[in-house]
């Protein structure tokens, strides 16, 4: 074992090499997307989403695979969607003016609803035992198939939504990235998805010693840490899109993310073949999960409502909610840490 110093420093080493690899993936990204003709809407749901999503699919199938820590697995994904939806007061914090909820479309809706259903589900399954509904299925449980369907679905109603009101979804054909070929693009794109994939290996490993040595229990890790550096690319993203004015696009790849991670967690329950995933993790995990839903609730409403008052002209009570509901996920889960 380690001395914690050499844990905390390979710890930083991988959020450092995670939150360079996320922008320059996630340029490239939107440069293919410039140059194959994919609309915005797309590029923040679908493909930023899911290479933002790497390295909690990484970091997933490592736990599993290699350092048998299907606790840190969950407690990555389930932190990592409440992180996701915390980051949208940071977004509406550092948008000026018009509060950020009056400026995406309603199609954010339909993400945020179907993100309800999935996180949801998720959430009833890690109760304790005698309480949730997780019914196996071989040796992954029922809710994985369901999962993926849901997504699918999820997925095919935001582009009859976009399509429907194709209007709004209308982009300049005039190329961002004039001096960038698509092949120079795409090898960016692969050699940063590597970084991050090789990064999310690695990083089970070091949160395995980091709760040994700190004496904490891998669901609080994996939760508190682990998720907070797979969510730097949603984090650096979104900022970076508020930069250039690209506000529907941060906020559908955040809200896809969540709807992606749960694509994950049925991919870890396929790998762990001890059993359906969610009945051999803590119950601590529902605590993540019903903040998510509680959270996506809270921005289903400011979605429909468009509230305009800014509290102190810096956010508004929709991104407050937001907030002390992420306070009351990490203090619920701090209180189990041991």
């Amino acid at each position: 074992m380690h001395a914690p110093i050499l844990i905390w420093l390979q710890f930083a080493i991988c959020f450092v090499l995670i939150g360079f690899a996320g922008p320059l993936l996630s340029r490239s990204a939107d440069v293919i997307a410039d140059k194959t003709g994919l609309s915005g809407n797309w590029v923040g749901l679908i493909l930023v989403a899911t290479v933002t999503s790497l390295p909690e699919l990484a970091t997933g199938a490592s736990a599993i695979t290699f350092v048998d820590a299907p606790d840190i697995a969950i407690g990555d994904v389930l932190g990592s969607c409440v992180f996701n939806l915390a980051i949208l007061a940071v977004l509406d914090f550092v948008q000026r003016g018009e509060s950020v909820y009056r400026r995406v479309g309603m199609g954010q809706v339909v993400s945020a609803g179907f993100g309800v259903m999935m996180i949801g589900l998720v959430g009833l399954n890690v109760m304790p035992p005698g309480r949730s509904i997780s019914v196996p299925l071989g040796y992954i449980g029922a809710v994985t198939p369901i999962l993926l369907i849901l997504y699918v679905i999820a997925m095919r109603a935001v582009f009859n939504y976009e399509r429907a009101h194709l209007e709004q979804a209308i982009e300049s054909s005039a190329g961002r990235y004039p001096t960038t070929t698509l092949q120079a693009a795409i090898s960016r794109y692969v050699g940063a998805a590597l970084v991050i994939v090789a990064a999310g290996i690695w990083l089970p490993f070091i949160a395995r010693d980091l709760a040994i040595v700190m004496g904490w229990n891998q669901s609080f890790v994996g939760t508190m840490f682990v998720a907070a550096v797979t969510s730097l690319p949603e984090l650096i993203v979104t900022l970076a899109a508020i930069r250039i004015g690209a506000i529907d696009m941060a906020v559908a790849n955040l809200l896809g993310s969540n709807l992606f991670n749960m694509v994950i967690v049925a991919m870890d329950d396929a790998l762990y073949v001890k059993g359906p995933i969610l009945a051999h993790v803590s119950p601590v995990h529902a605590v993540s999960a019903m903040s998510a839903v509680i959270m996506s609730g809270i921005v289903i409403v400011g979605l429909v409502y468009r509230p305009q008052t800014r509290l102190f002209s810096t956010v508004g009570w929709v991104s407050l909610a937001l907030f002390v509901m992420y306070l009351v996920n990490s203090c619920a889960l701090s209180s189990h840490a041991g």
